[in-house]
């Protein structure tokens, strides 16, 4: 089975979910016309990841400014009860292609917020959310980190979809969790544009036998709306280089990495070549040792199968 799969490495219109939904419409649109049947998008796209901003908090103090800069971006995160998901349903199912989101998210009952990547079907509409784990650094101010039952992958027409959030990607039993799934296309939004996440983009590869997706945004200074622009003085122009990424299950780079500009990267992907590559290899077949190691994720749930599809793993 060969699978076309586009990665878009761009910017948000930032802090405005509107018009960035808008913005994932046209691009949908654009790369769904060049047939693609997988569509990716970075770490927190909707409404922004907030890099270099601190919203008013350091140990023992917060600021009001910092606090109303939080209620704005609240109020711009998506709520997965809202017609905003009902519209990228929509999109998904009028372009005939799978969608995986990175958003910051926000639930009806409470004030907190997560980072967020959401999985959407052109069939059956969303499939389910993965929640960041564990945020890293300054990044626990404004997102809340969630268990197990967001260890979430996706047994779908296209292959067997997972994945973690950018340096969730550093956890070595996140990432087993994915691996005992069988996850085939693995997922990894970012906003990590280091030279050195190409490496980790790469071992994941190795060590999972699957192909992987490193998609991150391109995002200068300049970009952020001039009343940001104090909040920031202090940050370089160059705020994410990008850096996006699709590997190979042997760890070949098969498009990217791309830096310094926004894009798409397009790439087709050879799902015989997983198990092909298992031959010397296979972390949860013959180079395991279940007699030694035990694995164990509390509230993982079972692999979802999208519905009315079954495949012979299922039978």
């Amino acid at each position: 089975m060969k699978l076309k799969v586009c990665l878009i490495q761009d910017s948000p219109v930032f802090f405005d979910k509107e018009k960035t939904i808008q913005k994932i419409e046209d691009l949908v649109r654009i790369y769904s016309k060049q047939g693609c049947e997988l569509i990716v998008f970075p770490e927190s796209f909707i409404p922004g990841y907030p890099r270099g901003f601190s919203f008013g908090a350091v140990v023992g103090r917060r600021t009001d400014e910092g606090r109303n800069l939080y209620s704005e971006y609240h109020k711009n995160s998506l709520d997965l009860e809202s017609v905003a998901l009902k519209r990228l349903e929509k999109l998904a199912k009028a372009e005939n292609v799978y969608l995986v989101i990175g958003v910051t998210e926000k639930q009806s009952n409470n004030g907190s917020l997560f980072c967020s990547m959401l999985y959407i079907s052109p069939t059956d509409g969303f499939l389910g959310v993965h929640r960041k784990v564990k945020p890293t650094g300054s990044e626990r101010i404004i997102w809340s980190e969630d268990d197990g039952k967001s260890l979430v992958s996706f047994d779908t027409k296209i292959g067997k979809l997972g994945g973690l959030i950018c340096w969730e990607n550093y956890m070595p039993l996140a990432r087993m969790s994915m691996y005992k799934k069988g996850v085939e296309i693995y997922i990894a939004p970012t906003a990590d544009s280091r030279d050195e996440w190409t490496s980790t983009m790469k071992h994941i590869a190795l060590e999972g036998r699957c192909f992987v997706l490193g998609c991150n945004q391109f995002y200068t200074k300049s970009m952020y709306p001039d009343k940001y622009q104090h909040l920031v003085q202090d940050e370089p122009e160059d705020l994410c280089r990008g850096g996006s990424v699709i590997v190979s299950p042997l760890g070949k780079i098969l498009a990217g990495p791309l830096f310094n500009e926004a894009g798409a990267l397009i790439a087709e992907l050879d799902l015989d070549e997983i198990v092909s590559a298992k031959l010397d290899f296979d972390v949860i077949g013959h180079y395991s040792r279940d007699d030694i190691f035990q694995f164990n994720a509390v509230n993982q749930p079972d692999i979802k199968i999208e519905k009315g599809f079954q495949t012979s793993r299922n039978l």
